[in-house]
């Protein structure tokens, strides 16, 4: 009866995943992204460590594919798997699923606002770096690298919200799943 329990609560975290992911093809403001509620979810709820990373990173990846091949097709003259900068955006993702692993072992609301705001400076911080140094844009200077961030922060505002707004709606839909249906619960539950 337990690795029933176990499937099922598996597969609901991972179809929530998975939706959120999708509605990077919907129309929304710049930076305003499910990706790092993605990561903090993945991180807070999956049981085995290599999962949060791997199933938030897929999630991810196949948004990319949708988003680049599909959405952004026309600046593209060949299929892209990864495009420039994708290192950058990834560790940056990495690093947020990292971080939320150790902030969300108790999933309460002032650890999902934490986790939320270092969700998203980790984002600014990572993704600035490397724009920075690998487009070109910004002279590999100290001056050249805070011109970067300057230019990122009107990004930061959306990346924040739309963490706030990600992380709200996945841990809240879970939440209340949980309450709803006994098959998700688990003994250790964090609510």
């Amino acid at each position: 009866m337990k690795s029933k329990r176990f499937d099922f609560r598996f597969g609901v975290i991972t179809m929530l995943i998975l939706l959120v992911a999708l509605s990077r093809l919907v129309p929304h403001p710049p930076n305003f992204s499910s990706v790092g509620g993605m990561a903090l979810f993945g991180a807070a709820y999956y049981n085995t460590r290599y999962l949060s990373y791997l199933i938030p990173v897929i999630a991810m990846w196949l948004s990319d594919l949708a988003v680049n091949n599909i959405l952004y097709a026309q600046y593209f003259d060949h299929f892209v798997w990864f495009y420039s900068g994708a290192g950058f955006t990834y560790g940056a993702f990495l690093l947020i699923v990292l971080f939320g692993t150790f902030i969300l072992k108790k999933v309460r609301i002032t650890n999902l606002i934490a986790a939320a705001l270092g969700a998203s400076a980790i984002f600014f911080a990572v993704s600035n770096f490397g724009v920075w140094l690998s487009s070109g844009m910004y002279p590999h200077t100290a001056s050249g690298l805070m011109s970067c961030y300057a230019a990122g922060l009107p990004f930061f505002q959306n990346t924040l919200l739309g963490n706030l707004f990600y992380c709200g709606l996945l841990f809240g839909a879970f939440g209340l799943s949980v309450k709803t249906i006994p098959q998700l619960q688990t003994k250790n539950l964090n609510l």
